[in-house]
């Protein structure tokens, strides 16, 4: 009777399966495994674009890397990788019973993140954006998950300048209404990352129609500054395996913030319109 052999069961960990797998990569994978293991703690903080440049190959090699290792992008290899670095399982969570020192810690590096985003703004990209949103018919802003809701409020923002803004969290909603921005429209993308699917491919389908395109990201060398015409630039990446969001919420709203201030400048309109909306809601409020 002949006997079926069980594939072994991978560990979730990407360097085990690293060198699980090590036997039967091919020269450019191997290539880029060997960086991996090398250099592990890098790669946890770079991009797909980054990773493949620091490695000498490209991006599609990465990509087949990560199928290659049974997971089913960059993404969630990067996952495994920082378990692995961080010495422990993805469904460990830590938590800090000192709140006083906790909430102090929490102050003082969001005023670093606030301090550290101010210096990375660029003056004169400001300045070309925000001329682009005061003549823009429609303002188009895209984010998916976290960097949604700093779309959601931006987009909040400009309705009580008068300029109509639009945020999209749903993908194809979103793609469906750049695909009908008039002429003149501007499409503003938020990732932190620089490298979520969405976000990149509705960038890159603004810029196939012509539009204005803005990447507020924290990476420059990411797919998503591919596809803009402007780049803006936030401070903090989230952690792969932490649910600490408060560094790029604020980095991205500050962002946000100082291009609202340059819209000011831009609409003489702006202090009548804005007490007009102030009025609008003044029922609403005891």
């Amino acid at each position: 009777m002949s006997q079926t052999l069980a594939r072994p069961a991978h560990s979730q960990g990407a360097i085990s399966r690293i060198r699980l797998h090590a036997h039967s990569l091919s020269p450019s994978l191997k290539q880029v495994a060997d960086h991996v293991l090398r250099d592990a703690e890098t790669v946890l903080h770079q991009t797909i674009t980054e990773l493949a440049a620091s490695a000498g190959v490209g991006e599609a090699t990465i990509t087949r890397l990560c199928r290659k290792l049974d997971f089913a992008g960059f993404h969630a290899f990067k996952i495994a990788l920082a378990a692995d670095v961080a010495g422990r399982d993805t469904s460990t969570q830590t938590t800090d019973t000192d709140l006083t020192g906790h909430t102090a810690r929490l102050v003082k590096q969001s005023t670093l993140t606030l301090e550290d985003t101010g210096r990375l703004l660029d003056p004169d990209v400001i300045e070309a954006v925000a001329s682009q949103l005061a003549r823009a018919p429609r303002v188009d802003i895209t984010g998916q998950g976290n960097s949604g809701l700093v779309a959601q409020l931006f987009a909040h923002r400009l309705l009580r300048l008068g300029i109509t803004g639009v945020a999209y969290t749903d993908p194809h909603v979103a793609a469906v209404s750049i695909s009908t921005l008039p002429r003149g429209g501007v499409v503003i993308g938020l990732t932190s990352s620089g490298s979520t699917i969405d976000t990149v491919q509705h960038l890159r389908l603004a810029q196939s129609h012509g539009h204005y395109t803005v990447a507020i990201t924290h990476r420059a060398s990411s797919p998503v500054t591919r596809y803009a015409s402007k780049v803006l630039f936030t401070s903090r990446q989230e952690e792969p395996l932490t649910d600490a969001v408060l560094d790029t919420l604020i980095s991205q709203t500050l962002v946000l913030e100082v291009l609202y201030a340059g819209l000011l400048a831009r609409r003489p309109e702006a202090a009548a319109v804005l007490r007009v909306t102030a009025e609008s809601v003044v029922e609403k409020k005891y």
